[in-house]
């Protein structure tokens, strides 16, 4: 059997490859022979992500012909990517992507910094701003006041509160998407959505197709449930998903489910216009995929745009999509309240593996946010957030390109994090070298399938001001710590070379 889940083909291969010869050469190089520069281009597009790892390729005949090479170069090339380990073939299936052996998966994620490392250490590992004040403690008294009549109960409600499932389902039928209660499930947080909808669709050596990058988190969560990942690179810059690549792969690899972040993406930050929206949840559908759409950053509008209509609208009966929302990134991510919209039917089945499961979502919670929902308060903390999530990327944008001139990025108008190309660096050295610094980043093989984007990492933008100016000037440390080799090896990492 083949272990390729998708495909590029020769044209797409050769406009990616096209478009790496605009990027400036290191100073003093030798141009390499023709076989080597294929196969370094190939090589960088898996570092990059922008080909997916288990890709088929284009056979080599093919590929010549579009290049305008001889098929004995792209042989030589092939060839050599295979003693590199980024090349895997078999006769009969072709070849296809792979990243070296021995290179684990960056760790599970960043372990909570020790407390002798607080107030010393810079840490960017965390998506996620301190609690908006007054606003906790207001919603955390409200729900008090409201928990006596709960507390005679015995207070399992696998579903979620019924007042908080409605307010939830009025606020999707204000935004044009008509719902009732009973599409609604309120959970523990997205990753508790998440996870109960990866065990009810996608058992075990299923395929699900993943925005590359994507949230670290939820792809650690997918390998765990023994998910097949297969990875969709997204469009360049932040211009949201390729659509022609998502056909593709829903046509070819018939993934069971999809995982995609429309608004304000994590970590790229991208926005996916209204089309792309219809577009992908058509492919879907036709493709017989369920496709789970993450919208805990759509409420994080830093600048003034008008926002797509949500990818639910496009199937609002919710046979096709799969919503998950939450409270965490919204408001606090102390406030483990997330929530699915499905079609009613599909409730009732997540409903019911519930009981294998967490049982419920803790009362005191719900009623929290079902405070906020029904009253100023969420309104008011949300533009509170906002407020200062887009002061800190403005800083944060600042000082990087400052300090490091040579990192590139684009500015996303929404969400939480900066997706940063390193200048040819390895963010796994990078991440290691700058905790000794006093700055803690996570790098970009996190958010990645199988050891992609070794040439970025994530900064969020959960710190401002001076705080700011201090991470990348640390940042920077790392960085001439890595690039000069002082900063030492990772064990276990492949040689990154931009």
């Amino acid at each position: 059997m083949a272990q390729w889940t998708s495909a590029v083909g020769s044209a797409q291969l050769a406009r990616l490859l096209t478009s790496q010869q605009t990027r400036p050469a290191g100073a003093g190089t030798r141009r390499p022979p023709a076989y080597r520069a294929l196969a370094d281009g190939i090589r960088l597009l898996v570092l990059e992500g922008r080909v997916p790892v288990a890709a088929r390729l284009p056979a080599e005949r093919e590929l010549a012909v579009a290049l305008s090479v001889s098929r004995t170069t792209v042989a030589a090339a092939y060839e050599a990517l295979r003693g590199e380990g980024f090349l895997e073939s078999r006769r009969g299936a072709g070849s296809w992507t792979a990243v070296p052996a021995g290179n684990p998966l960056p760790a599970r994620g960043l372990e909570p910094l020790p407390p002798e490392a607080v107030g010393s250490m810079i840490d960017l590992g965390c998506a996620a701003l301190p609690a908006p004040e007054p606003w906790l403690t207001r919603a955390v008294q409200g729900a008090l006041e409201e928990l006596p009549p709960y507390a005679h109960t015995h207070g399992d409600y696998p579903a979620g509160l019924p007042a908080l499932r409605a307010v939830l389902a009025e606020r999707y039928t204000a935004r044009g998407v008509p719902t009732m209660p009973e599409q609604i499930m309120v959970t523990t947080g997205a990753m508790g959505a998440i996870d109960a909808i990866c065990h009810l669709f996608a058992g075990r050596g299923e395929r699900i197709a993943v925005e590359s990058p994507s949230y670290a988190n939820i792809l650690q969560l997918m390998r765990e449930a023994g998910a097949r990942l297969v990875p969709v690179a997204m469009a360049e810059g932040l211009r949201g998903w390729d659509l022609d690549r998502w056909r593709q792969v829903l046509r070819d690899a018939a993934p069971r489910l999809a995982y995609v972040v429309a608004d304000f993406h994590n970590p790229t930050g991208a926005l996916a216009d209204e089309d792309q929206r219809r577009g992908l949840v058509d492919a879907a559908r036709s493709a017989g995929t369920v496709l789970v759409v993450d919208e805990t950053m759509s409420e994080l509008r830093l600048d003034d745009l008008a926002m797509p209509r949500p990818a639910c609208a496009f199937d609002p009966a919710g046979a096709t999509v799969i919503t998950v929302g939450s409270a965490s990134k919204a408001f606090w991510a102390g406030m483990r309240i997330g929530w699915v919209r499905a079609a009613p039917d599909v409730i009732r089945s997540l409903v019911a593996a519930r009981a294998y499961a967490d049982l419920g979502t803790p009362v005191l919670e719900q009623l929290a946010v079902n405070w906020l929902l029904t009253t100023a308060g969420w309104q008011e903390a949300v533009d509170l957030r906002r407020a200062q999530a887009r002061d800190n990327r403005d800083a944060l944008v600042a000082a990087v390109r400052r300090e490091l001139p040579d990192w590139e990025f684009d500015v996303p108008r929404g969400g939480l994090t900066l997706w940063v190309r390193t200048g040819g660096l390895s963010g796994s050295r990078l991440a290691e070298v700058g905790e000794r610094v006093g700055v803690r980043v996570p790098s970009g093989p996190r958010f990645g399938v199988d050891g992609a984007f070794e040439g970025y990492v994530r900064l969020p933008f959960t710190v401002g001001g001076a705080v700011a100016d201090e991470a990348a000037v640390r940042l920077a440390a790392a960085a001439r710590l890595v690039e000069t080799g002082a900063g030492g090896a990772v064990q276990g990492a492949y040689p990154f070379v931009a």
